[in-house]
């Protein structure tokens, strides 16, 4: 098959790697993570890059990205399939499970979650990786506007001083993926932990979802939405349906 994928560019380092390696054969566009902050902006943007790949070059558009504060509810299909997790969020694809990421989220969910991507591809938005299918929104809205007023730097300091990353969160866990340098991840959230008195503890992580979706492999744990239909939200474990 000939699929394109479009994904956060969060995900950058395993999506190429894994495409490399992939029977398939798999083009990438990548998207600024700050759209997270503004689900309504991020799922028009997703929209336009899906209505420009259209049938005959490509099978299916695979997409890196879960419900995502509901920014794909509403996305549709056109003339190709849309292939994607059934995940709340990235650190779905990160721990490898829906079963997983229930068992952190369940165990701690005031967690801030580093990666390698997430660390070389930091930029001034004030995005963050968080569990909870955008219920810290309010908390990184807040950041953002500190960040855009006052540079990062000042808004660090501000949230600190206000309390706010010790009210939402207790731990900062890296995510070991086993691609790229992993030194600058540790390093990053054992900085930040002891800066804001949080649990530090490493996590290893899994590439199963990565790998399924670019080997086609899309059993029950992915949602197909047939050309016409829609991405909506699905309560339960589905998370996501073809409307």
């Amino acid at each position: 098959m000939r699929l394109r994928l479009i994904a956060c560019e969060i995900f950058a380092r395993p999506i190429y790697a894994l495409a490399a390696e992939s029977p398939h054969v798999v083009d990438i566009e990548l998207v600024q993570r700050g759209l997270h902050l503004y689900p309504a902006k991020l799922r028009n943007e997703l929209q336009l890059r899906i209505d420009q790949n259209q049938a005959g070059r490509y099978e299916a558009i695979l997409l890196g990205y879960g419900l995502c504060g509901m920014a794909a509810a509403g996305l549709k299909a056109r003339e190709l399939p849309l292939i994607l997790p059934r995940a709340h969020d990235c650190i779905t694809f990160f721990l490898g499970s829906r079963a997983r990421y229930n068992q952190e989220f369940t165990a701690c969910p005031g967690t801030y979650w580093y990666t390698l991507d997430s660390v070389e591809r930091e930029d001034a938005s004030g995005a963050t990786l968080t569990m909870g299918a955008g219920t810290d929104l309010d908390l990184q809205s807040a950041y953002h506007d500190y960040i855009q007023k006052y540079g990062k730097d000042n808004a660090d300091y501000l949230m600190e001083a206000m309390g706010a990353w010790q009210n939402h969160y207790r731990r900062a866990a890296a995510i070991d993926l086993g691609v790229g340098d992993f030194e600058p991840v540790e390093a990053r959230a054992r900085a930040d932990a002891g800066r804001r008195h949080w649990e530090y503890e490493e996590i290893q992580g899994n590439l199963g979802i990565f790998k399924r979706l670019l080997w086609g492999e899309w059993d029950a744990d992915f949602l197909r939405v047939p050309p016409g239909k829609t991405i909506a939200m699905e309560p339960g474990e589905n998370i996501l349906t073809a409307a």
